[in-house]
C-alpha cells in the first residue's frame, strides 16, 4: 500500500515538473540568477516626503519563455511594514496578455519610474524585486532578489526654525523740545524796543530756561542760535549789515534777560559768545511764506514773480510796479520780516531704561505703546518678552505690533495655537500687513502645510525673514537650487544643508565655519555626511565631534545610508558601534 503511494507521488510530481518545463517557466526560475535589475538612486532617497525609484530589468537571450507572462513588482521593505511600488508586467513573444514584449531569442529589456509616500520606517529599509509568473492559469513565483539598500533621508535635516518678524517700536531717546522767540524791528532799524521784551513768547522763553535749565533729569539744554532776517526792500548791501546788527542786538537783548535769573548756578544764556548766529539778508523764503497764507488779492501774481526771477532786485522792481498791491504787502507782510529770531536748542528726554524696566514691573499701563515695545528690547529672555507684550497688548490692543510681536514669543517657545491666533488678532487690526503675513506663513508652515505657508509668504513681499522662510519651504518641497537662493546672504545650517542637496557638498564646511551654528552638533553631523559624498576619509573625523556633542547621532549614523559605502571602514565602525 506505501508503496503504491509512493509512486503516485512520484508520478505527479514528474508531470508537475514536465508541465512546468514544457511552458518554459521552469528553465525561467532555474536560470532567475541570469536575471539583472538594477536601481536608480542607490540607496533610495527621499525627496519632498516622496520614495522615487527608477528601475530596470535585462533579461538575457533564449531565456523569456515564449507564452510566459511575468508580473515584477518592487517592494520596498522595512521594520514596520512594506510598500510595494506599481508592478509591470513583461509578455513573451506569443503570449496574449499586454505588456512589455521580451523577445526568446535576443532576449530583452525593461525600465520604469515610480515614487511611493515616505514611512518613517524606510530609513532602514530593503528595495526588493518579487516576481511571478504565468503561463495560462499555470503560475510561478520567482524568489526575490535585494537590488538596493537604505534610504537616504538627509532633506529630513532641515531646521524648522522659521525666523517670526517683530514690529520695531518708534521709542527715541530724547525728542527736539526747542523754544524760540521772536523780536520785531522798524525799518531799517536794529534797535530792541523794551515793549519786543515784554512780549508773551519772550517771557515764555525765558521762563523756559529758568525752570528747567537745571533739570539734567528730562532736559538737555544744547545751545542758542540767533537768526537775524532783513524784509527784501531795500539795497542788499544794506540789509546785509542790517541784518547783521539786529543779530547782535537780539542777541544782547536775550543775554539781558538771561542776566536777571537771580539763581546764579544758572549760567544757562548768559555768555554771548556762546551764541550761534545766523543772517538773512533778504528773507525771501519768508516772504513767499507769509504771501501764500495772506488773502492779498495779487498774491498769486506776486507768487508768479518770484518764480520767474531769481535776481531779488528784479523781483523787487515788479512788485513794487503793483503800487496799489505793495502798500498792502508793505503793510502787512514785510513788518513780519524785520526779526530776530531766538532759539534756545534742547532736547527733551525720555525715560530711562532703568525707570522703563521697573514700570514695567509695577505701572505698565504708565507707559506708552512705544516704550512698552521698547522695553522688551532690554531683555534676551523670551519669557519676560512674553509678558512684557501680554501687557502692550492689554493696553493697546488696536495696535497691531502688540499682538504680532507677542505672536513671535509664542513661536519661539513653540506655542504654535497660540502664535497663530495672536497673529490673526493682528491680521484684524492691519489687515493684509507684509510682517503679519510672514509671521502668519511661518505658523502653518510648523503644522506642515507647505502650500499654504507659501501662499502667506507670496503677500509678505521680500525680507531676509521672508526668504529665509521660503527657502525651508523649498528644501522640503525638494527644489534645493531655489533654496540655495532664497537663503542668500543667510550662513548656517540650513544654506549648507540646501548646498548639499543640490550636488555641492564642496561648500559644506565654508558655509557653516562661517556662521553663528558652527559648533551645533549637527553642523558636524552634516560635514560628515558631505564627506562622505566626496569620499573624503579624513573629513568622517566629524562625525566623532557630532556624536561627543549629541549621543543620539551615533544610533542616527549606524543607520543612515549616507553611509552606506563606508559601512566596512574601520574608523566608521569605531564610531558608531
Amino acid at each position: 500500500m506505501q508503496t503504491n503511494t509512493l509512486k503516485v507521488l512520484s508520478l505527479a510530481i514528474g508531470t508537475s515538473v514536465l508541465f512546468t518545463a514544457c511552458d518554459g517557466l521552469g528553465k525561467m526560475i532555474k536560470k532567475q540568477d541570469l536575471i539583472t535589475y538594477e536601481v536608480t538612486p542607490k540607496p533610495l532617497e527621499m525627496h519632498a516626503d516622496s520614495v522615487a525609484v527608477s528601475v530596470s530589468g535585462k533579461y538575457p537571450a533564449k531565456l523569456f519563455a515564449k507564452k510566459a507572462v511575468i508580473t515584477v513588482t518592487p517592494v520596498i521593505k522595512y521594520n514596520g511594514g512594506e510598500k510595494k511600488l506599481k508592478p509591470v508586467v513583461l509578455v513573451g513573444e506569443k503570449a496574449t496578455a499586454s505588456g512589455t514584449k521580451i523577445a526568446y531569442e535576443k532576449g530583452g529589456t525593461f525600465s520604469y519610474t515610480d515614487k511611493v509616500a515616505y514611512e518613517p520606517g524606510m530609513k532602514v529599509a530593503k528595495l526588493e524585486i518579487q516576481a511571478q509568473g504565468a503561463v495560462k492559469k499555470k503560475t510561478k513565483d520567482f524568489k526575490g532578489k535585494e537590488i538596493a539598500d537604505g534610504t537616504i533621508i538627509t532633506p529630513l535635516l532641515v531646521r524648522n526654525d522659521e525666523k517670526g518678524i517683530l514690529a520695531k517700536d518708534a521709542f527715541v531717546k530724547s525728542v527736539s523740545a526747542n523754544q524760540s522767540a521772536s523780536i520785531y524791528y522798524t525799518v531799517n532799524q536794529s534797535v530792541v524796543r523794551p515793549a519786543e521784551l515784554k512780549s508773551e513768547e519772550v517771557k515764555a522763553l525765558t521762563a523756559f530756561i529758568a525752570a528747567n535749565a537745571k533739570n539734567t533729569t528730562w532736559y538737555d539744554f544744547k545751545g542758542l542760535e540767533v537768526s537775524a532776517y532783513a524784509s527784501p526792500d531795500g539795497e542788499l548791501s544794506l540789509n546785509q549789515n542790517l541784518a547783521g546788527d539786529r543779530a547782535k542786538s537780539g542777541s544782547n537783548a536775550l543775554a539781558s534777560e538771561f542776566k536777571k535769573d537771580k539763581n546764579k548756578d544758572n549760567t544757562f544764556g548768559k555768555d554771548i559768545a556762546a551764541y550761534k548766529t545766523v543772517v538773512t539778508a533778504e528773507d525771501w523764503d519768508g516772504f513767499k511764506s507769509l504771501m501764500e497764507q495772506s488773502s492779498i488779492a495779487d498774491k498769486d501774481l506776486i507768487l508768479r514773480v518770484l518764480s520767474m526771477y531769481a535776481d531779488g532786485e528784479q523781483r523787487e522792481k515788479e512788485i513794487k510796479n503793483l503800487s496799489k498791491t505793495y502798500k498792502e504787502v508793505a503793510d502787512k507782510i514785510l513788518p513780519k520780516l524785520r526779526r530776530s529770531v531766538l532759539t534756545v536748542v534742547v532736547d527733551k528726554k525720555s525715560r530711562t531704561d532703568e525707570m522703563i524696566n521697573r514700570l514695567v514691573d509695577t505701572n505698565p499701563d504708565s507707559l506708552s505703546v512705544e516704550e512698552l515695545l521698547y522695553a522688551a528690547t532690554l531683555t534676551q529672555d523670551v519669557n519676560r518678552q512674553m509678558n512684557i507684550f501680554k501687557s502692550a497688548e492689554k493696553y493697546y490692543a488696536a495696535d497691531w505690533r502688540t499682538s504680532n510681536n507677542l505672536g513671535v514669543t509664542y513661536l519661539l517657545t513653540n506655542k504654535i495655537a497660540d502664535a497663530k491666533s495672536a497673529f490673526e488678532r493682528a491680521d484684524k487690526a492691519s489687515p493684509s500687513n507684509q510682517t503679519v503675513q510672514n509671521n502668519l506663513g511661518a505658523c502653518v508652515a510648523k503644522s506642515g502645510d507647505r502650500k499654504a505657508a507659501m501662499a502667506y509668504y507670496e503677500k509678505a513681499g521680500s525680507s531676509p525673514e521672508v526668504n529665509y522662510n521660503k527657502g525651508v519651504v523649498y528644501v522640503r518641497d525638494a527644489k534645493y537650487t531655489e533654496a540655495v537662493s532664497a537663503f542668500g546672504s543667510y550662513k548656517g545650517f540650513n544654506l549648507a544643508l540646501a548646498q548639499l542637496l543640490a550636488g555641492n557638498p564642496e561648500s559644506v564646511n565654508g558655509t557653516i565655519d562661517a556662521s553663528n551654528e558652527k559648533d551645533m552638533a549637527m553642523s558636524f553631523y552634516l560635514k560628515a555626511v558631505a564627506a562622505a559624498r566626496k569620499g573624503d576619509a579624513a573629513g568622517l573625523a566629524s562625525l566623532k565631534t557630532a556624536i561627543e556633542k549629541d549621543a543620539s547621532l551615533k544610533a542616527w549614523a549606524k543607520d543612515d545610508a549616507e553611509f552606506l559605502k563606508w559601512k566596512d571602514n574601520a574608523d566608521f565602525k569605531a564610531l558608531v558601534n
